[in-house]
């Protein structure tokens, strides 16, 4: 006889698995995933869409194809490598004058600098003689020549590297998120990407870049410099492929090599230095628990001890190696790289100093291989916060949108049984890093566009959607014999903005003879969450600061921030969003500012700015803003001052803060469901740029009819 109505609760969990077939997984693992792709799994429970991603500057590197080299400092800031185009040479070309008359010496002051002059650039100017370069510089205003030169004081000077060597060489650049600062190039051409590793000997933190053709540059945050190392240091370590700092010295790895430095001195190879030869070319370093693991193409090896006198190099595995050393990356206690057959972990077991090896992608070994041969070239990150290793598969000839990666969150400390896996599209990475810079994490990555991005921020993909997909496997629900009738489903979910998703569900493995019902459209009715309990509670806030320059305005009732006496300047503002205008030098009360869309204000009194905006507190006052709602694309934001008197010279700083208020977002969404089955597999999936939100757990209301 047939039962009355049974729920059958699905917990999104378990992550993406493709080693089990599709009965195996429904029976075994309700909850996980035959598809995951923009979701990832989240140690609080639950599926969570990806955050987006988007440009760190609105500038490119410059120079020419994908950015060699990236590095997240320990401030935040970026540094970056890209070779030289002919577009890109008159980044390296300095200006300055003579500071103070000379003769006959190759002694140079100067001044009035702009551009960074560097050694090897060709002098010109009045009075130059022959064809001098620049051999010394000890700062941008004390230089010295290759030849003596009479000059004449103020001469004008040009500071220019010869055109064509410069071509394909590598130059590094800083940024704090606007432009892109020059610092150095390499001396060769043709540099690949760079490997890097950090070390702080003096005080001072320090990167080192290796590219497989060039000297190693160290960058120093110290003023942000870069430098290069000579064959005044060692001929052996030009053309490096990779890097590491292990108990003082700098190891430099080229083909079955390692070079050591001396300790506490990454460019002397005197005594104390040396050479250790692996046996096998050498595709990765990293250091793990004290000591310096070597990754080969065939082996992993160790080296431990403290210095030159007591270095021992032993075998970890002679069976299996590593095939790409942008992959490696200690998460959670464990290595994980790539292996010919997959993406392993080096874990430490119970006895100290012994390894277990442990293929981590055997549970998505289906998802993996197909990853795996797309490409040759791959990069990794961590997201630390979330215990999250990513990789990512590389084609140039690929478009961004459908370029792929693989996500591993560990949930336990070691071992391959403590990770979920997820898959993303649309994120198309050649480098990617990552690092805490304070309590901050900042995540970016670049490809060959010039630009770099910054991971985890947003609902977008640089303004494209985001597809999130989640596939549940075909799920027998007790009998894979029996029928089963749907009626109901309640989906849980927890939401941080507007959600909108459409609902699948596919009866018999999509059995063609049976009909199946259509897609439903599930969508929030909310605007936000509350975050302090309350219906006005402020939801999000985003800082936008800008300069109010007032500078004797006269007898005028309105100005531009910015500059009054010029065009309205465009702001980037959003229609249908809410902004604060806070003027935060508030200390001089002779001239409080409000603030407007407009131009209706009234000058004087500060009572009267246009209709429909909220005002808080005196103008002028700690704590008084204007509240207005952007209803144009390209707005004009007025100022209105109560009194002009003392404006003189003075500079007001003005905060925008782009606020939402509550309005409380569903969590629970029940739609009625159609159709009968053995066997169900549930579909959710998101195209959009709607905040992120994470599935939680599935109800579904169905009757079991008779055995038939």
């Amino acid at each position: 006889m047939a039962t009355q109505w049974q729920t059958y609760p699905i917990e999104f969990r378990g992550g993406l698995i493709s080693n089990l077939s599709p009965l195996q997984q429904g029976i075994n693992a309700v909850g996980s995933a035959t598809v995951l792709q923009n979701f990832e799994p989240n140690k609080n429970g639950g599926y969570s869409k990806l955050l987006g991603f988007e440009k760190y500057s609105t500038t490119t590197v410059p120079g020419t194809g994908p950015i060699l080299a990236l590095k997240v400092i320990s401030s935040g800031l970026v540094v970056a490598a890209r070779k030289v185009d002919s577009s890109a040479i008159t980044t390296y070309t300095a200006t300055a004058s003579v500071n103070g008359t000379t003769s006959s010496t190759t002694a140079l002051v100067v001044d009035g600098n702009s551009g960074t002059i560097e050694v090897g650039m060709s002098v010109t100017g009045t009075g130059i003689s022959g064809t001098p370069t620049v051999a010394t510089v000890t700062d941008q205003n004390t230089l010295v020549l290759s030849s003596t030169q009479s000059l004449s004081n103020d001469v004008a000077l040009t500071f220019k590297h010869l055109d064509t060597p410069d071509l394909n060489k590598t130059a590094y650049y800083y940024s704090t998120g606007t432009t892109w600062t020059f610092m150095a190039k390499s001396a060769s051409t043709n540099g690949g990407k760079a490997k890097h590793t950090e070390f702080n000997l003096d005080g001072d933190d320090k990167v080192i870049f290796v590219d497989g053709t060039s000297y190693p540059a160290i960058y120093n945050t110290s003023g942000n410099s870069t430098t290069f190392l000579t064959s005044s240091n060692s001929s052996d370590i030009s053309g490096a492929e990779h890097v590491a700092m292990f108990k003082k010295h700098a190891f430099y790895a080229k083909g079955n090599n390692l070079y050591f430095s001396i300790p506490s001195n990454v460019s002397n190879f005197g005594t104390g230095s040396g050479t250790i030869n692996v046996g096998h070319d050498i595709t990765g370093l990293t250091v793990f628990r004290d000591q310096l693991i070597i990754f080969t193409t065939d082996t992993i090896q160790k080296i431990t001890g403290n210095s030159v006198s007591d270095w021992a190099l032993a075998p970890i595995t002679n069976k299996t190696g590593c095939i790409n050393g942008d992959t490696i990356q200690e998460v959670g206690g464990d290595i994980i790289y790539l292996a010919p057959d997959g993406i392993r972990l080096l874990s430490a077991t119970d006895r100290i100093g012994d390894f277990a090896l442990d293929v981590a992608s055997d549970s998505i070994h289906k998802d993996a291989d197909s990853f795996l041969n797309t490409s040759n070239e791959f990069s990794s990150m961590l997201i630390r916060n979330k215990s999250q290793y990513r990789i990512f598969a590389y084609v140039s000839s690929e478009r961004n949108s459908v370029a792929k990666g693989l996500i591993a969150t560990k949930f336990i400390a070691q071992g391959s049984a403590g990770i979920n896996w997820a898959s993303t599209k649309g994120i198309k990475a050649y480098i990617a890093d990552s690092r805490y810079a304070g309590d901050q994490e900042t995540s970016v990555f670049v490809n060959d566009d010039g630009y770099v991005y910054r991971m985890e921020t947003g609902s977008n993909f640089d303004s494209s959607n985001i597809e999130a997909i989640y596939e549940s496997p075909f799920m027998p629900i007790q009998d894979p014999q029996i029928r089963k009738t749907f009626y109901k489903m309640a989906l849980y979910v927890t939401p941080t903005g507007s959600t909108s998703v459409d609902v699948n569900l596919t009866y018999d493995f999509n059995d063609d003879k049976i009909i199946q019902p259509p897609t439903q459209a599930i969508s929030s009715t909310g605007t936000s969450v509350f975050s302090y309990g309350a219906s006005d509670a402020i939801y999000y806030a985003k800082n936008i600061t800008y300069a109010v320059t007032v500078s004797n305005p006269g007898s005028g009732n309105k100005y531009y921030i910015s500059d009054h006496t010029g065009a309205a300047p465009t702001l980037s503002l959003t229609i249908g969003r809410t902004y604060r205008f806070t003027q935060e030098d508030n200390s001089n009360s002779t001239h409080p500012l409000r603030f407007s869309t407009t131009a209706d204000g009234t000058h004087g009194g500060g009572s009267a700015y246009t209709t429909g905006v909220t005002t808080s507190g005196t103008a002028g006052s700690s704590g008084a803003y204007t509240e207005i709602t952007i209803t144009d694309s390209t707005p004009t934001l007025y100022y209105y001052c109560t009194n002009h008197s003392g404006m003189g010279g003075t500079a007001n700083m003005v905060e925008a803060t782009e606020i939402t208020y509550g309005g409380e977002l569903d969590k629970i969404y029940n739609t009625n469901l159609i159709g009968s089955g053995k066997t169900v597999a549930l579909r959710i999936a998101d195209n959009s740029t709607n905040p992120t939100f994470t599935l939680d757990t599935a109800v579904l209301e169905y009757r079991q009819n008779d055995r038939q």
